[in-house]
């Protein structure tokens, strides 16, 4: 990989060429070691006018530069408002985090919202005991929740839970305290592997009435099994995301 070489003049620091490497490129390194190391979830980058001048850069190549950044989930933008840096900075490793709907709404610059439909304990089926890997008829806790954000329904999930790991879980608890946090803090169950399942599918009549969609409209499904450190199974939820609302970010790298 190419190092950038950055040196100041005046006072202001200047990218240059280096072994044919394109300008946006070299500010995209930049840019990156900047964030990963001096900046924070959510700070404000400078402007492209800021960027240009600093950098000795053309406004266009700075656009290139966080238009990458972007793509790559470094940073997000708010019309109006400047560009951010996101929460996926600093090869983050807790999963609470990662997994975490408010926290990725809140990276986005948007206010999120959870609210709980049902909670109710009940026995397992054929198809939840497969999911959570214990015996059929074991208790079990079934919870459905609404994500929203900025007041706009986004995601249903259905979450189902071994009793025999959250026995006193209670609708209080939750809406107080995010799922994960409750694990650990007050269960002791570390969240340390969770593995997801992605799929397309359409809305179901069920859905879309709280999801505020029509039936038949595009939908983004993610089964989610998360484990402890222990290896067993602590969570096994289905999701139904919006179509309109969501992508599925992969990026593959040699």
């Amino acid at each position: 990989m190419c190092v950038v070489d950055t040196s100041y003049q005046g006072g202001t620091q200047v990218v240059t060429h280096k072994n044919n490497q394109p300008l946006y490129n070299q500010l995209v390194d930049t840019l990156k070691i900047k964030i990963e190391n001096e900046m924070n979830v959510n700070d404000r980058l400078p402007s492209e006018r800021e960027l240009s001048s600093q950098y000795g850069l053309s406004r266009t190549t700075v656009r290139f530069a966080l238009n990458e950044l972007e793509l790559m989930g470094y940073v997000h933008r708010q019309h109006g408002k400047g560009t951010f840096v996101s929460n996926v900075i600093k090869g983050q490793t807790d999963l609470g985090g990662t997994y975490s709907f408010t926290e990725q709404m809140k990276s986005l610059g948007k206010v999120p919202e959870t609210k709980i439909l049902s909670l109710k304990t009940m026995k397992a089926n054929q198809f939840v005991a497969e999911g959570l890997g214990i015996a059929v008829d074991d208790e079990i806790i079934k919870m459905k929740r609404l994500r929203s954000a900025d007041n706009e329904p986004m995601m249903l999930e259905r979450t189902y839970l071994p009793l025999s790991k959250f026995p006193d879980l209670t609708l209080e608890m939750l809406q107080t305290t995010p799922l994960y946090e409750l694990f650990m803090k007050r269960y002791n169950q570390t969240v340390k592997v969770a593995d997801e399942i992605l799929s397309v599918g359409i809305m179901t009549a069920k859905d879309a009435q709280p999801l505020k969609f029509y039936e038949g409209a595009p939908v983004l499904k993610l089964k989610r099994t998360t484990y402890n450190n222990k290896n067993e199974i602590v969570e096994y939820t289905l999701s139904v995301a919006r179509g309109d609302k969501f992508t599925y970010h992969l990026r593959h790298q040699r």
